[in-house]
């Protein structure tokens, strides 16, 4: 018998009978696939980063130390960034396994160490998913949290409420893109991205995908997860109100032709990052694993030689450390 999406609203753009979509086509052509992996092995990619990966520790990495009590965040690699808002930590995409992988011996390999163990976590007050894949979502992740921070809250996008359940996890909000609720002082909002889902060979895209806003008194703060560029997400300002800080992907876009749907290039991290207004942002997606053809040092890079390009001022759209601190809009000196 063929699944049906149980959450299926026809009401819904994004909805369809047998899952979700995006809200524009954005599927790729028969042997794609194939011809990026024969592409990619025979010019031997990803190239390490220049200098080695000893240098590129030295240059973009460091230990986080959790301290202060104003609003801020740390960037602990990938997408996974450490809030403090209103005194609430709040942690996204955390995975600090060793393999974005459901197999402990296969899969793309952490190159880079953890900035902050888990066991050095302050106590955790949500914990914010963006979509199922393994380098966002990781089980034992998960659990390890979970059982140090039972009372913590996850939010997740709709459909993946059960993922947590057969965990015995039950402090679980699952939400659809658009809707938004009250939480310890915050408004926390479940926003489009451009993207899939999939954990097996049998449930592609039967979990939605999204962002999150959270928003206080004083800060809006946009997480993107994991996104392709698309003009819609320009409604989340419009819609929401605008943003005075975000964490916009700018890796795994490699190559260009394959990947442009779901990942967004620095270039088309620098135009998003314009239209929404410049709010001080944090370029994430990037500096953990291997997972396209570029090399692990190449985003940042390009990131900031776009910048240059567009004559922007870096200051508000700089790349940070792995581990590294920086204060949010609206503190109070």
């Amino acid at each position: 018998m063929a699944w049906r999406n149980p959450w299926f609203n026809p009401a819904q753009p994004h909805h369809s009978p047998e899952g979700f979509r995006n809200l524009s086509p954005v599927g790729h052509q028969p042997g794609d696939v194939e011809r990026w992996q024969k592409e990619r092995k025979a010019q031997g990619l990803p190239h390490p980063p220049q200098g080695g990966y000893d240098a590129f520790l030295q240059q973009w990495w460091q230990r986080a130390e959790i301290r202060g009590e104003e609003d801020g965040m740390w960037w602990l690699g990938h997408a996974s960034l450490l809030l403090r808002i209103n005194g609430l930590y709040i942690l996204t995409d955390p995975v600090f396994s060793r393999r974005a992988s459901p197999l402990t011996f296969y899969g793309p390999l952490r190159k880079t160490p953890l900035a902050l163990a888990p066991s050095e976590l302050p106590a955790l007050d949500a914990i914010f998913i963006s979509h199922n894949h393994y380098d966002h979502l990781d089980r034992a992740t998960v659990r390890q949290l979970h059982r140090r921070f039972p009372q913590v809250q996850f939010f997740v996008p709709l459909g993946l409420g059960r993922w947590f359940a057969r965990l015995g996890i039950k402090k679980v909000t699952e939400l659809d893109w658009w809707q938004s609720v009250s939480w310890q002082g915050l408004t926390v909002t479940c926003v489009p991205a451009q993207h899939w889902s999939m954990r097996t060979l049998w449930d592609r895209d039967r979990t939605l995908w999204c962002g999150w806003v959270a928003q206080s008194s004083a800060l809006r703060f946009w997480f993107s997860g994991d996104t392709g560029y698309m003009p819609e997400l320009l409604q989340i300002p419009e819609r929401l109100g605008p943003l005075d800080a975000a964490a916009i992907p700018i890796g795994a876009y490699a190559p260009r032709w394959f990947m442009w749907p779901h990942h967004m290039d620095p270039e088309n991290a620098v135009r998003l990052w314009q239209q929404l207004g410049r709010p001080l942002s944090v370029p994430i997606h990037w500096g953990v694993f291997e997972l396209t053809d570029e090399s692990l040092d190449a985003p940042p890079r390009e990131l900031l030689a776009e910048l240059e390009k567009q004559q922007e001022k870096s200051e508000t759209f700089s790349p940070l450390k792995i581990g590294q601190y920086l204060s949010l809009p609206g503190n109070k000196l």
